[in-house]
């Protein structure tokens, strides 16, 4: 009988944990595949700029989810696109990193490692929903997406890794 209401309990949690789990994490859109078009998002950066991805048509734009500022791998991240940026420039690619937070947050951490392109604060998640990112406890997960010239997903990049992926993505976007 102890063994039996010993199970009864492991089974009980296993459940609720699970439960909790989903509850906790949510793609909050389809996936953005390739080929698909993004929708017209506007978000506004540290220094209270906003963006539209609409305005950057005509050139590829990276896009880039990470999941928290001045964490490691995010720093890690977005200093490798800062490294980078001259040959961004020059090949006439955007850049724009997009995480959950607020817009003091972004500009303290833009300050703080020179990064020269725009931190988005996606304070209501409209961006990850529009690209199908996966959200844990309201952070999201990191991926980063290629847009063509046209506004639509040319690639996907998940589970990367930070200190090389910047190389990755301008190489495909000078591709495009």
């Amino acid at each position: 009988m102890k063994l039996g209401r010993a199970l009864l309990v492991a089974a009980g949690a296993a459940v609720a944990a699970a439960a909790i789990y989903g509850l906790a994490t949510s793609s909050l859109g389809e996936p953005a595949l390739p080929g698909t078009a993004v929708p017209a998002l506007t978000a506004r950066d540290g220094k209270g700029e906003t963006y539209a991805l609409a305005d950057l048509r005509g050139k590829p734009v990276v896009v880039f989810f990470y999941p928290k500022d001045q964490t490691p791998g995010c720093t890690k991240e977005a200093c490798a696109f800062r490294d980078a940026w001259a040959r961004y420039e020059a090949a006439n690619v955007a850049v724009l990193g997009v995480s959950a937070g607020s817009t003091e947050g972004k500009a303290a951490f833009a300050e703080k490692h020179g990064l020269p392109f725009p931190l988005l604060a996606d304070e209501r998640l409209d961006w990850a929903r529009a690209f199908g990112v996966r959200v844990l406890f309201g952070i999201p997960s990191r991926v980063t997406f290629l847009l063509d010239k046209e506004g639509k997903v040319a690639k996907v990049y998940r589970d990367v890794d930070p200190g090389v992926h910047a190389e990755q993505v301008l190489a495909d976007a000078q591709a495009l």
